[in-house]
């Protein structure tokens, strides 16, 4: 969504501010911009739930690194180069996945968060005043590992919420929730539930944590693993259930003992998977969500899951009826030898 367009420019004019006041200047070109981008979206959704994750990807990602590029940049936003190559320097992270990305950006940098909340609820109240409709906004923030980060990032959306709902004078339902993509999200899930209205799963990220394997890197040997028998299959493209499927049942388990009406859901190439949407079924999952070219497969695959799921606890029944009917059967023939003279 950032890089489109006229929104990279002041994008990357935030990344270089040095101060607060230069990051909220930058930030108030992007409002509009971000606010168009979602009053597109809750128009075409009509009403239905709309997802909108904050800003997850780690601020490098939106600079050029190479000197031609950075060159053409700086002419475009009338920057010295240097001054470009400096940040991309000083933004430079050993291992930028587990680095300084998701809810972190959110916290060192809270004017961030303030601004795509205002974007989203502007949106969704302009769009509920001019087609009668409300949109149903859920805020995801991401990257979540313990209940503080989500509490202090929930804080900044419901505040900026209730200010637009204010000016406004119009409401719209929301919910304030979190990926669930660390295993330590996992294990603490209960405590992260009592901060979240829903949980969505990360299984990208979270089957690299809990692998330590790099999804871009393991291309290299995971093959191999797969041809020695180590992995049964690749678990970039299938859930493993033993491993990242136990986390998923921990978070699930405990997350709804917190809050029994916690909505679950998964994000991520999992979820246009046959056997992992089955195994999501199985969970209790109430959604999964994937790319849009996967959506056919994955809504057949749903809707087979569910049906094996209600034949299974059918037979089920069955054979809990048949049992008790063994059962009283049984006592029924002991009553009557039990009343039978004996000669």
């Amino acid at each position: 969504m950032f890089f489109e367009g006229d929104k990279i420019t002041p994008m990357r004019e935030m990344i270089l501010s040095e101060s607060t006041a230069e990051r909220e200047r930058a930030l108030a070109k992007l409002l509009p911009l971000q606010r168009a981008d979602f009053e597109g979206i809750f128009r075409a959704m009509q009403g239905r739930p709309v997802t909108i994750r904050s800003l997850d990807p780690p601020l490098h990602e939106f600079l050029p690194h190479d000197d031609a590029s950075q060159a053409l940049v700086a002419a475009r936003m009338g920057v010295p180069a240097e001054r470009i190559a400096a940040k991309v320097r000083a933004l430079h992270e050993t291992n930028p996945m587990l680095g300084h990305r998701g809810c972190r950006l959110g916290i060192a940098f809270p004017e961030i968060t303030r601004m795509q909340a205002r974007a989203i609820f502007e949106a969704a109240c302009n769009v509920a005043k001019a087609t009668r409709t409300k949109p149903r906004v859920e805020v995801m923030i991401p990257l979540v590992a313990t209940r503080k980060e989500l509490e202090l990032q929930a804080a900044i959306v419901r505040e900026i919420a209730e200010a637009v709902f204010a000016a406004s004078g119009v409401r719209v339902p929301y919910l304030v929730g979190t990926m669930i993509e660390l295993p330590r999200a996992c294990v603490t899930a209960g405590d992260i539930a009592e901060a979240a209205e829903f949980f969505s799963f990360g299984t990208n990220d979270l089957t690299q944590t809990t692998y330590g394997i790099s999804r871009d890197d393991g291309a290299r040997f995971v093959p191999q693993y797969i041809e020695q028998e180590i992995f049964e299959r690749d678990p970039f493209a299938a859930l493993d259930r033993a491993g990242v499927g136990r986390l998923m049942r921990i978070a699930c388990e405990d997350g709804r003992a917190a809050r029994p009406k916690l909505k679950l859901g998964i994000c991520g190439e999992h979820g246009g998977e046959p056997s992992s949407i089955e195994f999501c079924q199985q969970l209790g999952l109430d959604y999964v969500s994937c790319s849009p070219w996967r959506v056919p497969i994955a809504r057949l695959a749903a809707a087979q899951a569910a049906i094996r799921a209600k034949a299974a606890q059918k037979t089920a029944r069955a054979i809990a009826a048949g049992d008790a009917a063994s059962r009283i059967a049984t006592k029924s023939d002991s009553a009557r030898a039990a009343r039978r003279p004996r000669r």
